[in-house]
């Protein structure tokens, strides 16, 4: 019976490698499940097996991707006493993030809102985004320079941002200084 299991998990994982390179080679909307088979080495019949829908095979390929590729934690920029200096050290770990996952990203945001699994999982991304945003915000919450502040951090941590300043040819260096000199011009 243990090896039995070991199989089908080890199954169960080819699948759902095969569901990541599909999503990151070719896309959401053409990766179908006799791909999925095919790539994985197995039948249409073992993907069903595993997985009873495309909703299940997403849900499970988006929490492998997503465990094996965690966003920047706090404890990267929580020591900072500065602000400015906080928020950039913040900035310059989300952009490291997205220059190393950008392919994946690119496909949730260009096809994601399609699918429920993924359409979930960038609404609680972007609330996360935003969560941060406000706890790297300087000044007094409720003011104007706060709430404009917030915005601009929510918006230059946002992945769309991020490939919009990468098209323009900026390094990470510049992307920050370029937020900071928002966040100037933000708070007056």
């Amino acid at each position: 019976m243990g090896r039995r299991a070991q199989a089908q998990e080890e199954t169960r994982q080819r699948i759902v490698e095969a569901t990541m390179a599909l999503h990151e080679e070719v896309g959401l909307r053409a990766t179908s499940i006799c791909a999925i088979a095919e790539r994985a080495g197995v039948q249409r019949l073992t993907v069903y097996r595993h997985f009873p829908d495309d909703a299940a095979v997403f849900s499970a390929c988006t929490g492998e991707w997503s465990r094996r590729n965690p966003a920047p934690g706090p404890e990267l920029w929580q020591g900072i006493d500065d602000p400015a200096k906080r928020v950039s050290a913040a900035l310059a770990a989300y952009y490291r993030y997205y220059a190393g996952t950008h392919r994946m990203w690119s496909v949730a945001h260009r096809e994601g809102h399609e699918v429920a699994v993924v359409r979930q999982v960038l609404v609680e991304y972007d609330q996360s985004l935003a969560a941060l945003a406000r706890s790297l915000a300087p000044g007094r919450r409720g003011s104007k320079a706060y709430k404009r502040s917030v915005a601009t951090i929510h918006h230059a941590l946002s992945f769309p941002a991020w490939e919009l300043m990468q098209r323009q040819g900026l390094d990470d260096g510049e992307k920050v200084a370029l937020v900071a000199g928002w966040l100037v011009g933000a708070t007056g």
